[in-house]
């Protein structure tokens, strides 16, 4: 099975402006992105942006990237774009990885993209895993999933769902089954072509309009997404400042301890 990688991204942020330029220890993270993507099994990576600046950067950086149209309201639009634009065939899978992620696991792309494979009768998946603390549940900037029995969604949400009817807000999940509590929705999707080519047709939903949950819109008219259970909880993805300064800490971290086992490995030798 073969896929590709698509991460979408615009200049402009509201919270943190000029977002996929932020310099991460010298590398833009557009390109922090890109590279995480490239250690999947995509056979290509592609950025599709709307700015100048940032295909010049990834020019820059070796980084495959293409300009797309302004205006676009999501990044799945922007997408449908560039589908048209190489002629992918409809049948092809499309991994959406978005642009604020550089900690994003490449095998969780891969995962996405298999479960996708796997499940014919849907047009996308995605990645969901379980929230353990109340506190997150609570949340309503965490997004929740519910899902049958074939790990397909039911619904996605911003309120604390599954609800208990007896436990309010506790942690009621703490004294049941493993896996029946509450799971937590991660940003990847991947799409079959010839969805993506349609979902920009489609009317946005009430639920959509509301909870500002874009996927909403592919249950609306009756799509279906099979979501990939993980075990790993997802890095941090970068909204804000403080959020963009706690992965510059995670990887000077994890630079630090790379650097570390190869000169153990040295020594060894």
């Amino acid at each position: 099975m073969t896929f590709v990688v698509f991460i979408p991204a615009r200049l402009q942020s509201s919270r943190l402006p000029n977002k996929p330029l932020a310099d991460i220890h010298g590398v833009p993270m557009v390109v922090r992105v890109a590279r995480q993507a490239m250690k999947s099994r995509a056979t290509s990576t592609m950025v599709a942006t709307d700015s100048q600046k940032i295909l010049d950067v990834c020019a820059t950086f070796n980084v495959s990237a293409m300009l797309t149209r302004e205006g676009h309201p999501s990044g799945s639009d922007r997408l449908a774009e560039a589908c048209d634009v190489l002629k992918l065939s409809d049948d092809q899978i499309v991994v959406n990885v978005q642009g604020d992620e550089p900690l994003v696991d490449p095998e969780l792309i891969n995962a996405v993209a298999d479960t996708l494979q796997n499940q014919s009768d849907c047009s996308m998946s995605s990645a969901a895993h379980a929230i353990e603390d109340v506190e997150d549940f609570l949340d309503p900037n965490v997004v929740k999933v519910v899902c049958n029995a074939r790990h397909q969604a039911l619904y996605f949400s911003r309120a604390s769902i599954p609800a208990s009817r007896d436990s309010g807000h506790t942690a009621w999940w703490k004294s049941i089954e493993p896996g029946a509590g509450p799971l937590r929705h991660i940003g990847i999707y991947a799409y079959r072509v010839k969805f993506l080519r349609e979902f920009p047709t489609l009317s946005s939903s009430p639920a959509e309009s509301a909870e500002c949950l874009e996927q909403l819109r592919a249950l609306w008219h009756g799509h279906r997404v099979a979501i990939h259970m993980t075990q790993t909880i997802p890095g941090p993805s970068v909204d804000t400042l403080a959020d963009l300064n706690k992965v510059r800490l995670l990887l000077s971290a994890s630079d630090v301890i790379a650097q570390t086992l190869i000169t153990s490995a040295a020594r060894q030798q």
